[in-house]
């Protein structure tokens, strides 16, 4: 490793942190921007929720070489290039719009190939973190970054894209753009290089298959891995769909765009609130308690909706669930960073996003297929239920595993 740990958080991650906030603002903007620019071509479940689909396959389809290639270069560079080629793509797309020549299918390849970039932007994001603060600083650092990285995306995102879609098209989609140049500005001022030094580099298959036998023989993480990627595809199912529950005179809310933003940023609230707490409540209800009220919030948010079209209750309960999201997501990341070296940290967090986040574009798809079928109040009830049964998970990943994992790890003996 060519950057060795710091013993608090210090300038870099900072500067990691601001490019963090801007490059999650522009996913907010596209993401949320696509789906309502999407409307204006089709009022299909099934197509709307494609989009979707069209953002998470990447991490279905490309995880487990990208967290190889992480891992044999610079992380800080991976980062560099993802935004780049993000930033590159959506201005093609303005100018794809500007002369009149987009379509759905135009949405759709923009959304595979951002997918594509974000699966390199987060694994080395997540992989460089001990190495810029530290292993006894990750949960603070993992805090605060969530705290940036979902407040920009789901507090700030939704409303600027509502706003911006009904500005324009050309000021949703490149609004981005500008973002992610920052965000650049932002990775070239970090000091130092990032990429960890191995003495003989076996093969891309032979990397591959290491981090996935570590995931495997390491109980705790796969089953975090596992409770994850169920997680996901349920919150992918409703998110997926979630515009047409929201927006319209037809829908069930009936909110314009820019409304339907403010809703968002219920969860984004609970999302920062979580991060600023999120390390006190691991200290007072213990890892395993904490990750299963996560979950019951969650599964709050996903429910209510189902039994009510007041948007000031359906916001309360986005808030909730916000606020358990961030919670179990430190207590997972910073665990998964504790007990993984730093030469596996890009192999073992993309394949925990194969299980994890594989599941998002399959939710995603079910969620469109369900609404249509079933309707949109059964799929809210059908997903909050799969949250709950995470619970069980729980049992599995106890205060008393968690804890012994990483006293293997200190210790450096065999998993």
């Amino acid at each position: 490793m060519d950057v060795p740990a710091k013993r608090g958080l210090g300038g870099d991650y900072w500067r990691l942190w601001t490019a963090a906030g801007l490059s999650s603002l522009a996913d907010g903007v596209v993401k949320n921007a696509l789906p309502l620019v999407a409307i204006g071509f089709t009022r299909s479940p099934v197509l709307i929720s494609g989009l979707a689909v069209a953002f998470s396959l990447p991490w279905l389809v490309c995880a487990l070489p990208v967290g190889a290639l992480v891992d044999r270069i610079d992380r800080r560079r991976a980062m560099l290039g993802a935004n780049v080629a993000r930033a590159v793509l959506l201005a093609v797309l303005v100018l794809a719009m500007a002369f009149d020549v987009g379509s759905i299918w135009a949405l759709y390849v923009v959304a595979v190939f951002v997918g594509v970039a974000e699966t390199i932007y987060d694994t080395a994001a997540q992989s460089i973190m001990p190495q810029m603060v530290g292993r006894e600083h990750l949960s603070r650092a993992n805090g605060r970054l969530y705290g940036a990285e979902m407040t920009a995306n789901e507090f700030a995102g939704p409303p600027l894209a509502g706003f911006l879609v009904a500005a324009g098209t050309m000021f949703a989609l490149g609004t981005p753009v500008g973002l992610w140049a920052v965000a650049i500005v932002a990775l070239v001022a970090l000091r130092g290089r990032f990429r960890i030094h191995q003495e003989r580099p076996a093969s891309l298959r032979a990397d591959i298959a290491e981090g996935l036998r570590f995931l495997w023989r390491q109980r705790v993480l796969r089953t975090f891995a596992v409770m994850v990627g169920v997680f996901n595809f349920a919150t992918g199912a409703v998110w997926a769909v979630l515009a047409l529950y929201a927006v319209g005179p037809e829908s069930m809310l009936k909110l314009s765009t820019q409304d339907y933003g403010f809703l968002l940023t219920m969860v984004a609230a609970g999302n920062a609130v979580g991060s600023l707490f999120a390390e006190r409540v691991e200290r007072l209800l213990g890892r395993a308690r904490s990750l299963g009220a996560g979950f019951l919030c969650t599964a709050v948010l996903l429910g209510v909706p189902a039994f009510t079209a007041q948007p000031l209750v359906v916001g309360a309960a986005f808030f909730v669930g916000g606020l358990g999201i961030v919670v179990s997501n430190v207590v997972m990341v910073s665990l998964r960073q504790r007990i993984t070296p730093d030469r596996l940290l890009g192999r073992l967090s993309s394949a925990h996003r194969l299980v994890a986040w594989g599941t998002k574009p399959l939710g995603a798809a079910a969620g469109g297929l369900l609404a249509q079928w079933l309707g949109l109040s059964a799929l809210f009830v059908i997903m909050s239920g799969f949250v709950l049964t995470l619970v069980v998970g729980v049992r599995v990943v106890t205060d008393k595993a968690m804890d012994a994992a990483e006293r293997v790890a200190r210790e450096g003996e065999p998993a």
